[in-house]
């Protein structure tokens, strides 16, 4: 069963549009990095400043291979100076889906 990685990321507001465009510079490598399955971005429906990315991995063990990775440092390094509250981020297992 693979980790769900869920990080929930306020921007100032000014600093939205350097999010996206660097989000959309990356997204590609981060999704095909080894041991990443599945990315999402989402964003906030009333805040437009609130974004968070859903993303799966085989297991903690690849997750943190991608955090100690050139590509996380490069990407992380820059969004952290965009925020204006302190980011939120949760790694989960799926227990259960439920269908109708």
């Amino acid at each position: 069963m693979s980790l769900i990685r869920v990080v929930r990321m306020t921007f100032r507001s000014e600093e939205v549009p350097a999010f996206l465009e660097n989000f959309e510079a990356h997204k590609v490598l981060i999704r095909n990095f080894p041991g990443c399955s599945h990315l999402e971005l989402w964003q906030d429906e009333n805040q437009k400043n609130i974004f968070v990315t859903y993303s799966h991995w085989e297991s903690e063990a690849a997750l943190n291979q991608y955090r100690d990775s050139q590509l996380f440092k490069s990407v992380w390094g820059f969004t952290k100076t965009l925020f204006s509250e302190k980011p939120q981020a949760w790694s989960t297992k799926k227990i259960q889906e439920v269908h109708p």
